[in-house]
């Protein structure tokens, strides 16, 4: 029991800082798998107590760290279509400012019985149709396609700034329906997801809606959560990602179902 004596006995400002990192390492570790992680670090910066606009800015700071050290070891690892993802990132981005500037101004409420819908029926085609994104088919992206993916990207990137919860595994779905499995979908999903909240997170920092130091620790631990993590998705394969997308999306469907419900 010393130990928890003096963890207890530290100042509540680097507790709170201690705990934020350990959420981050948690968030860090889903997120780079399936996404999603955003589930862990918001309720985490909520609970410090900050206004919800400053909470979303403030894990937009964070989710950085996490998913720009996740790009990099599958960018290392050559699992990263780059001559396709470098054409959808300027929408991702567009898209990411235009729902950010939304987000302060919106409710949310309202979009969520659709998001709610579409994760019900992305589980399900999932869950019946086993051998859905264990090879990796993909050809070429051009044509019709190629702009259907761009219109995607702008969408999912408008989504992601103005709600979050979801894109990584949104984008996932739409890398998988082009041909990808579900490892190389990650790892593509992964450098939208970083493209976006860079971009959102511009927006937040010029309306002054980040806590810097509260971003910085959760940060600190989405670094060490997604590089084990983007690690384990490598070593494990296609596989493993299914597994933790099926539970990561079973708990946001029940998170999201509860915040709208309790809403009403």
């Amino acid at each position: 029991m010393e130990w928890l004596i003096e963890v207890t006995s530290l100042p509540f400002d680097i507790l709170i800082l201690i705990l934020l990192a350990v959420a981050g390492a948690f968030a860090g570790f889903v997120d780079s798998i399936v996404g999603g992680g955003g589930l862990i670090s918001v309720p985490a910066m909520l609970l410090t107590n900050l206004p919800p606009s400053m909470a979303l800015g403030s894990n937009k700071l964070s989710s950085i760290f996490g998913a720009g050290s996740a790009s990099i070891t599958f960018l290392r690892n050559h699992m990263v279509d780059f001559s396709l993802v470098r054409k959808l990132l300027p929408f991702t981005f567009i898209g990411s400012m235009i729902g950010t500037l939304a987000v302060v101004s919106l409710p949310p409420l309202y979009v969520k019985p659709i998001i709610i819908i579409l994760l019900v029926c992305v589980t399900l085609f999932v869950v019946f149709k086993k051998d859905w994104g264990e090879v990796n088919r993909t050809s070429a992206v051009v044509g019709k396609a190629l702009y259907i993916c761009m219109a995607f990207a702008l969408g999912i990137g408008a989504y992601d700034g103005f709600i979050g919860p979801g894109t990584g595994t949104f984008l996932i779905m739409g890398f998988i329906f082009t041909g990808f499995d579900f490892l190389h979908a990650s790892a593509n999903a992964k450098v939208l997801n970083f493209t976006s909240n860079v971009a959102s997170l511009l927006v937040f920092l010029y309306l002054g809606h980040v806590n810097i130091k509260y971003g910085l620790a959760t940060g600190a631990g989405q670094i060490i959560g997604a590089y084990l993590g983007s690690h384990l998705a490598i070593a494990k394969g296609s596989s493993l990602v299914r597994v933790v997308f099926l539970s990561v999306t079973t708990i946001m469907l029940l998170k999201l179902v509860y915040d709208y419900v309790s809403t009403l």
